[in-house]
């Protein structure tokens, strides 16, 4: 269960579900740290806060559009491709619990078959792949940097460590959006891979049981026999397999749907709530000045965004 379960728990419940970590498949509405808010910008921007979907979105628009230009400088193509909408960032997940999110998208599986669709037919990749030998060596360079020109480091809270070369147009954007880029990299690889801290722990806890056990029972009385949410995703490609597109999607709706109902009816999306809240006070004060800095960052990185793309929207 490693890799689902650092990916089950982490921006604990949402709008949309809960137990989520930035940086798995899907995303939900709760980020992977959500500490207190502690202010205002001059914006009116909250400081101490975790970016909303809207706020990651423009982010990663002003981020694309400077590698872009970057990438142009250095005498490539690039194109800006993919990016989200906030229904895509939504999904995923422990456990959904908005409903009508649920009988709209399921579990998001259209949103990965598109994904998938986009990657393939990314005209970057084309582009690449049109180019001599030499000259994609060149543009792999330019664009991801090289490694033996200097690395910046981060460790993770878990153990082991991260490295990202120094020079290069991601690195290039990220250090002119976000500010310092080595200050940057290491906050931000703390704030997003904490949930091994605490989780553990989280999972065993009674309260958590309990709140399982009263969903695990309402999804009974709805003729739906599982033990946990990860039980569905486990059991669905099999449902699924040799029924037709839209009946294996209605059974993905419907399982979501009634997962989602259970969460809000029983006390597992409040329980969660709560329990997160209370691990993480408890469990990441140590990296409290690297949330702290991940999060000033990002505000300061969203003013900046708006200059570079020309709109919040």
């Amino acid at each position: 269960m490693g890799r689902a379960l650092a990916c089950v728990v982490a921006g604990l419940v949402t709008g949309i579900s809960v137990f989520t970590a930035t940086g798995c498949t899907a995303d939900t509405v709760g980020r992977a740290s959500t500490p207190d808010t502690v202010g205002t910008d001059a914006r009116g921007r909250s400081q101490g806060r975790e970016p909303t979907y809207a706020d990651r979105i423009l982010l990663r628009r002003a981020e694309e559009a400077l590698v872009k230009k970057c990438m142009l400088e250095k005498g490539f193509k690039y194109w800006v491709w993919h990016i989200p909408t906030i229904d895509e960032l939504k999904g995923g997940g422990y456990v959904l619990t908005n409903v009508g999110w649920a009988k709209e998208h399921g579990y998001g599986s259209r949103f990965e078959k598109k994904l998938l669709t986009t990657q393939r037919d990314d005209p970057n990749h084309e582009y690449v792949n049109a180019l001599a030998r030499k000259d994609r060596v060149l543009y792999s360079k330019a664009l991801e940097g090289d490694a033996s020109r200097g690395v910046v480091t981060a460790e993770l809270p878990g153990g082991g460590a991260v490295q990202m070369p120094r020079d290069g147009c991601r690195s290039e954007a990220e250090g002119r959006l976000y500010g310092d880029v080595e200050t940057w990299f290491k906050a931000e690889k703390v704030a997003t891979n904490l949930t091994a801290l605490y989780v553990p722990d989280l999972l065993k806890d009674r309260r958590f049981e309990s709140a399982l056990t009263a969903w695990s029972a309402c999804m009974r009385e709805g003729g739906h026999n599982y033990a946990d949410p990860l039980e569905i995703r486990a059991k669905l490609p099999g449902l699924k397999r040799g029924l037709s597109t839209e009946k294996a999607y209605a059974i993905e709706v419907e399982l979501a749907t009634a997962e989602a109902t259970c969460a809000t009816e029983t006390p597992l999306a409040d329980t969660a709530r709560t329990l997160q809240t209370e691990y993480r006070a408890e469990k990441l004060k140590p990296y409290s000045e690297d949330i702290a800095a991940y999060q000033r960052m990002t505000s300061s990185a969203l003013d900046r965004a708006v200059g570079i793309v020309g709109s919040t929207a």
